[in-house]
Protein backbone atom coordinates (compact mmCIF):
# COMPACT_ATOMS: atom_id res chain seq x y z
CA UNK A 1 0.00 0.00 0.00
CA UNK A 2 1.34 3.57 -0.81
CA UNK A 3 2.45 5.82 1.95
CA UNK A 4 -0.74 7.96 2.76
CA UNK A 5 -3.19 4.79 2.14
CA UNK A 6 -6.09 3.59 4.66
CA UNK A 7 -5.81 0.63 6.41
CA UNK A 8 -8.81 -1.38 6.72
CA UNK A 9 -8.90 -3.86 9.06
CA UNK A 10 -12.28 -6.11 10.97
CA UNK A 11 -10.45 -7.61 13.86
CA UNK A 12 -12.01 -10.38 15.81
CA UNK A 13 -11.64 -10.50 19.51
CA UNK A 14 -11.02 -14.64 20.18
CA UNK A 15 -11.02 -16.72 23.28
CA UNK A 16 -7.20 -17.54 24.47
CA UNK A 17 -7.11 -19.52 27.96
CA UNK A 18 -4.66 -16.52 28.91
CA UNK A 19 -6.12 -13.61 27.64
CA UNK A 20 -8.07 -12.40 24.71
CA UNK A 21 -6.89 -12.14 20.79
CA UNK A 22 -7.69 -13.08 17.30
CA UNK A 23 -4.79 -15.50 17.17
CA UNK A 24 -3.56 -18.39 19.00
CA UNK A 25 -0.54 -17.99 20.56
CA UNK A 26 2.67 -19.69 19.49
CA UNK A 27 5.52 -20.93 21.28
CA UNK A 28 7.84 -17.63 20.46
CA UNK A 29 5.64 -15.68 22.75
CA UNK A 30 7.57 -17.28 25.72
CA UNK A 31 10.81 -17.47 24.35
CA UNK A 32 13.02 -16.41 26.71
CA UNK A 33 16.38 -15.81 24.61
CA UNK A 34 17.73 -12.54 23.66
CA UNK A 35 17.97 -11.48 20.02
CA UNK A 36 21.10 -11.19 18.49
CA UNK A 37 21.61 -7.15 19.10
CA UNK A 38 20.67 -7.84 22.73
CA UNK A 39 22.76 -6.84 25.43
CA UNK A 40 25.64 -8.17 27.09
CA UNK A 41 28.18 -7.24 28.91
CA UNK A 42 31.42 -5.15 27.79
CA UNK A 43 34.60 -7.40 27.02
CA UNK A 44 37.48 -6.83 29.72
CA UNK A 45 39.33 -5.80 26.44
CA UNK A 46 37.28 -2.31 26.69
CA UNK A 47 38.62 -1.58 30.21
CA UNK A 48 41.37 1.28 30.40
CA UNK A 49 42.76 -0.36 33.36
CA UNK A 50 44.85 -3.53 34.16
CA UNK A 51 42.42 -7.20 34.18
CA UNK A 52 42.97 -8.22 37.22
CA UNK A 53 41.62 -5.08 38.79
CA UNK A 54 38.42 -5.83 36.53
CA UNK A 55 38.22 -9.31 37.83
CA UNK A 56 38.82 -7.96 41.29
CA UNK A 57 35.61 -5.99 40.61
CA UNK A 58 33.23 -8.29 39.33
CA UNK A 59 31.12 -10.11 42.25
CA UNK A 60 32.05 -14.11 41.96
CA UNK A 61 28.08 -14.75 42.70
CA UNK A 62 26.66 -12.91 40.39
CA UNK A 63 29.38 -11.19 37.56
CA UNK A 64 28.13 -8.35 37.51
CA UNK A 65 30.22 -5.23 38.32
CA UNK A 66 30.48 -4.13 42.16
CA UNK A 67 29.43 -0.54 43.19
CA UNK A 68 29.29 0.38 47.17
CA UNK A 69 28.98 -0.74 49.47
CA UNK A 70 31.29 -3.95 48.61
CA UNK A 71 31.30 -6.40 51.15
CA UNK A 72 34.36 -8.69 52.10
CA UNK A 73 34.68 -11.28 54.48
CA UNK A 74 37.51 -11.46 57.03
CA UNK A 75 39.54 -14.04 54.65
CA UNK A 76 39.30 -11.12 51.77
CA UNK A 77 36.90 -12.20 49.89
CA UNK A 78 34.51 -9.86 48.03
CA UNK A 79 30.77 -9.80 46.68
CA UNK A 80 28.29 -6.93 45.82
CA UNK A 81 25.59 -5.97 48.37
CA UNK A 82 22.86 -7.91 46.23
CA UNK A 83 24.07 -10.97 46.92
CA UNK A 84 25.38 -10.47 50.55
CA UNK A 85 21.57 -10.95 51.21
CA UNK A 86 21.45 -13.72 48.51
CA UNK A 87 24.18 -16.31 50.31
CA UNK A 88 22.47 -15.23 53.67
CA UNK A 89 25.36 -13.63 54.71
CA UNK A 90 27.62 -16.28 54.44
CA UNK A 91 30.96 -15.92 51.75
CA UNK A 92 30.33 -18.20 49.21
CA UNK A 93 34.32 -18.80 48.64
CA UNK A 94 35.31 -19.97 51.98
CA UNK A 95 31.76 -20.01 54.09
CA UNK A 96 32.61 -17.68 57.03
CA UNK A 97 30.24 -15.11 58.53
CA UNK A 98 30.65 -12.30 56.40
CA UNK A 99 29.58 -9.86 58.60
CA UNK A 100 29.31 -6.03 57.82
CA UNK A 101 33.16 -5.83 56.90
CA UNK A 102 33.32 -3.08 54.10
CA UNK A 103 36.34 -3.43 50.88
CA UNK A 104 36.63 0.39 51.26
CA UNK A 105 40.21 0.03 49.34
CA UNK A 106 38.45 -1.66 46.15
CA UNK A 107 35.93 0.66 46.26
CA UNK A 108 38.60 3.88 46.03
CA UNK A 109 40.49 2.17 43.32
CA UNK A 110 37.45 1.68 41.53
CA UNK A 111 37.07 5.51 41.38
CA UNK A 112 40.18 6.11 39.57
CA UNK A 113 38.82 3.65 36.24
CA UNK A 114 37.02 4.63 33.45
CA UNK A 115 34.26 2.27 31.61
CA UNK A 116 33.05 1.79 27.79
CA UNK A 117 29.85 1.78 28.06
CA UNK A 118 28.04 -1.87 28.17
CA UNK A 119 25.86 -1.02 24.61
CA UNK A 120 29.42 -0.36 23.53
CA UNK A 121 28.18 -3.10 20.49
CA UNK A 122 25.11 -1.34 19.80
CA UNK A 123 26.69 2.04 18.84
CA UNK A 124 27.48 4.08 22.39
CA UNK A 125 31.44 4.72 21.91
CA UNK A 126 31.81 6.91 25.58
CA UNK A 127 33.48 6.17 27.99
CA UNK A 128 32.55 6.62 31.88
CA UNK A 129 33.62 7.24 35.71
CA UNK A 130 33.42 3.46 37.11
CA UNK A 131 30.26 5.65 39.40
CA UNK A 132 28.76 6.93 36.42
CA UNK A 133 28.53 4.55 34.35
CA UNK A 134 25.56 2.30 35.50
CA UNK A 135 23.11 5.97 35.65
CA UNK A 136 24.41 6.22 31.94
CA UNK A 137 23.36 3.07 31.12
CA UNK A 138 19.96 3.27 32.37
CA UNK A 139 19.23 6.34 30.52
CA UNK A 140 21.76 5.19 27.22
CA UNK A 141 19.96 6.08 23.92
CA UNK A 142 22.29 2.93 22.96
CA UNK A 143 20.37 0.37 25.10
CA UNK A 144 17.76 -2.63 23.88
CA UNK A 145 14.05 -1.81 23.71
CA UNK A 146 11.38 -4.34 25.00
CA UNK A 147 9.15 -6.18 23.09
CA UNK A 148 5.89 -4.38 22.46
CA UNK A 149 3.86 -6.74 22.34
CA UNK A 150 1.08 -6.54 25.00
CA UNK A 151 -0.84 -10.33 24.52
CA UNK A 152 2.30 -12.05 26.46
CA UNK A 153 4.65 -11.54 28.82
CA UNK A 154 7.68 -11.57 25.86
CA UNK A 155 11.16 -11.45 27.46
CA UNK A 156 12.63 -10.38 23.76
CA UNK A 157 14.87 -7.21 23.67
CA UNK A 158 16.55 -5.81 20.65
CA UNK A 159 17.15 -2.48 18.32
CA UNK A 160 14.06 -1.65 16.51
CA UNK A 161 15.03 -3.55 13.07
CA UNK A 162 15.19 -6.37 14.78
CA UNK A 163 11.49 -5.93 16.98
CA UNK A 164 9.88 -5.18 13.75
CA UNK A 165 10.97 -8.75 12.43
CA UNK A 166 10.47 -10.25 16.17
CA UNK A 167 6.80 -9.07 15.61
CA UNK A 168 6.48 -9.73 12.31
CA UNK A 169 7.87 -13.82 12.25
CA UNK A 170 6.82 -14.89 15.62
CA UNK A 171 4.25 -12.89 17.12
CA UNK A 172 2.41 -12.75 13.46
CA UNK A 173 0.85 -8.90 14.11
CA UNK A 174 -0.80 -7.40 11.48
CA UNK A 175 1.88 -4.77 9.24
CA UNK A 176 0.49 -1.67 7.21
CA UNK A 177 1.82 0.66 5.35
CA UNK A 178 0.40 3.84 5.71
CA UNK A 179 -0.38 6.90 7.68
CA UNK A 180 -4.23 6.32 8.06
CA UNK A 181 -6.28 3.21 9.54
CA UNK A 182 -9.63 2.03 9.55
CA UNK A 183 -10.08 -0.68 12.34
CA UNK A 184 -13.16 -2.30 12.99
CA UNK A 185 -13.43 -4.37 16.78
CA UNK A 186 -15.24 -7.38 17.45
CA UNK A 187 -16.22 -9.03 20.66
CA UNK A 188 -19.20 -11.35 21.04
CA UNK A 189 -19.53 -11.23 24.78
CA UNK A 190 -18.78 -6.99 25.26
CA UNK A 191 -19.76 -7.49 29.08
CA UNK A 192 -16.55 -9.51 29.64
CA UNK A 193 -13.95 -6.91 29.52
CA UNK A 194 -11.24 -8.22 32.50
CA UNK A 195 -8.45 -7.68 30.36
CA UNK A 196 -8.78 -8.42 26.80
CA UNK A 197 -6.09 -7.45 24.00
CA UNK A 198 -6.76 -7.15 20.54
CA UNK A 199 -4.23 -7.75 18.44
CA UNK A 200 -1.38 -5.70 18.04
CA UNK A 201 -1.23 -3.37 14.77
CA UNK A 202 2.00 -1.81 13.48
CA UNK A 203 2.16 1.04 10.94
CA UNK A 204 5.11 1.84 8.72
CA UNK A 205 4.65 5.88 8.18
CA UNK A 206 7.09 8.76 7.60
CA UNK A 207 9.92 5.83 7.75
CA UNK A 208 9.16 4.66 11.01
CA UNK A 209 6.97 2.28 13.20
CA UNK A 210 4.21 2.87 15.32
CA UNK A 211 2.10 0.42 17.29
CA UNK A 212 -1.90 0.18 17.56
CA UNK A 213 -3.26 -0.68 20.89
CA UNK A 214 -6.75 -1.74 21.77
CA UNK A 215 -8.12 -3.48 24.76
CA UNK A 216 -10.47 -3.92 27.54
CA UNK A 217 -9.98 -3.29 31.27
CA UNK A 218 -11.66 -2.29 34.11
CA UNK A 219 -11.12 1.36 35.27
CA UNK A 220 -12.18 1.74 39.05
CA UNK A 221 -15.71 0.03 39.05
CA UNK A 222 -15.92 1.01 35.14
CA UNK A 223 -15.41 -0.92 31.95
CA UNK A 224 -13.88 0.43 29.24
CA UNK A 225 -12.32 0.03 26.13
CA UNK A 226 -9.26 1.92 25.05
CA UNK A 227 -7.17 2.95 21.99
CA UNK A 228 -3.50 4.56 21.97
CA UNK A 229 -0.95 4.74 19.80
CA UNK A 230 2.55 3.89 20.65
CA UNK A 231 6.09 4.65 18.56
CA UNK A 232 9.23 2.52 17.81
CA UNK A 233 12.20 4.82 19.47
CA UNK A 234 12.91 6.85 22.03
CA UNK A 235 10.45 9.97 23.14
CA UNK A 236 12.24 12.54 21.63
CA UNK A 237 11.85 10.98 18.85
CA UNK A 238 8.11 10.30 19.22
CA UNK A 239 7.61 13.79 20.06
CA UNK A 240 7.70 14.48 16.35
CA UNK A 241 4.71 13.26 15.71
CA UNK A 242 0.86 13.46 16.48
CA UNK A 243 -2.26 11.25 15.89
CA UNK A 244 -5.58 11.22 16.17
CA UNK A 245 -8.37 8.58 17.24
CA UNK A 246 -11.66 8.78 16.01
CA UNK A 247 -14.99 6.46 17.70
CA UNK A 248 -18.79 7.19 16.89
CA UNK A 249 -22.00 6.39 15.14
CA UNK A 250 -25.43 8.02 14.71
CA UNK A 251 -24.66 11.32 14.52
CA UNK A 252 -22.07 11.41 17.31
CA UNK A 253 -18.23 10.73 18.02
CA UNK A 254 -15.49 10.73 20.30
CA UNK A 255 -12.01 12.45 19.17
CA UNK A 256 -8.50 12.24 20.76
CA UNK A 257 -5.56 13.98 20.04
CA UNK A 258 -2.28 13.18 21.51
CA UNK A 259 1.20 12.28 20.96
CA UNK A 260 2.38 9.06 20.37
CA UNK A 261 4.34 7.43 23.58
CA UNK A 262 7.60 5.76 23.38
CA UNK A 263 8.19 2.37 23.56
CA UNK A 264 10.58 2.91 26.40
CA UNK A 265 7.54 2.90 28.27
CA UNK A 266 5.67 -0.07 28.73
CA UNK A 267 1.98 -0.62 27.26
CA UNK A 268 0.67 -1.28 30.84
CA UNK A 269 2.19 2.22 32.16
CA UNK A 270 0.39 3.95 28.99
CA UNK A 271 -2.75 2.23 29.56
CA UNK A 272 -2.72 3.07 33.03
CA UNK A 273 -2.00 6.72 32.20
CA UNK A 274 -5.08 6.54 30.32
CA UNK A 275 -3.12 8.15 27.77
CA UNK A 276 -5.65 7.75 24.16
CA UNK A 277 -8.77 7.21 23.35
CA UNK A 278 -10.91 5.94 26.51
CA UNK A 279 -14.33 4.34 25.55
CA UNK A 280 -17.00 4.07 28.42
CA UNK A 281 -18.56 0.19 27.72
CA UNK A 282 -22.32 1.30 27.50
CA UNK A 283 -20.85 4.35 24.93
CA UNK A 284 -18.58 1.56 22.93
CA UNK A 285 -22.09 -0.71 22.72
CA UNK A 286 -24.26 2.92 21.77
CA UNK A 287 -21.87 3.13 18.62
CA UNK A 288 -21.57 -0.73 17.84
CA UNK A 289 -25.39 -0.68 16.95
CA UNK A 290 -28.03 -3.21 16.64
CA UNK A 291 -29.35 -4.25 20.10
CA UNK A 292 -25.87 -3.75 21.83
CA UNK A 293 -25.35 -7.70 22.59
CA UNK A 294 -21.85 -7.42 20.41
CA UNK A 295 -19.47 -4.72 20.46
CA UNK A 296 -18.58 -3.90 16.83
CA UNK A 297 -16.12 -0.31 17.46
CA UNK A 298 -14.94 0.67 13.74
CA UNK A 299 -12.03 3.06 15.00
CA UNK A 300 -10.28 5.26 12.83
CA UNK A 301 -7.14 7.20 12.73
CA UNK A 302 -4.35 8.96 11.36
CA UNK A 303 -0.57 9.88 12.27
CA UNK A 304 1.02 13.06 10.95
CA UNK A 305 4.96 14.22 11.45
CA UNK A 306 5.16 18.09 12.92
CA UNK A 307 6.89 20.84 11.43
Amino acid sequence: MAPGGSACKEVVESHSPVADYDIASTKSESNTTTMKNAVSFVGKCGIHSNNDVYELLECPVCTNLMYPPIHQCPNGHTLCSNCKIRVHNCCPTCRYDLGNIRCLALEKVAESLELPCKYQNLGCHDIFPYYSKLKHEQQCRFRPYNCPYAGSECSVTGDIPTLVAHLKDDHKVDMHDGCTFNHRYVKSNPHEVENATWMLTVFNCFGRQFCLHFEAFQLGMAPVYMAFLRFMGDDNEAKKFSYSLEVGANGRKLIWQGIPRSIRDSHRKVRDSQDGLVIQRNLALYFSGGDRQELKLRVTGRIWKEE
